[in-house]
């Protein structure tokens, strides 16, 4: 069992940052990716970014060259730095763990961008 806590959402300005956290807990050995995806309601659940336990990243068109996904291994903790936010961007942001294909997700974080 995977046990995955985001924190750091919150309202901001067009234009504003945020910095969210995903720190994951309980069978973390083995966990190689620990991504970010987000929900508006009435729309799909899309990818954010992911990161490898490596290193290597991927991220969702919309974020590319605004937001920064990374990872501290050691405290199995995971961030996403949001730049350049647009209202757009607004939406329930989850951490997410596919541990030996079982689907972990935590419970959201909230962000909402104001234009």
């Amino acid at each position: 069992q995977v046990q995955l806590v985001e924190s750091g959402g919150g309202a901001v300005q067009a234009g504003g940052s945020l910095s969210l956290s995903c720190a994951a807990s309980g069978s973390t050995f083995g966990i190689n990716a620990i991504g970010w995806y987000r929900q508006d309601p009435g729309k799909q659940r899309e990818l954010v970014a992911r990161i490898r336990r490596g290193g290597n990243t991927n991220y969702g068109d919309s974020v590319k060259g605004r937001f920064t996904i990374s990872r501290d291994n050691a405290k199995n903790t995971v961030y996403l730095q949001m730049n350049s936010l647009k209202p757009e961007d607004t939406a329930v942001y989850y951490c997410n763990v596919n541990y030996y294909g079982v689907e972990y997700w935590g419970k959201g974080t909230l962000v909402t961008v104001s234009s």
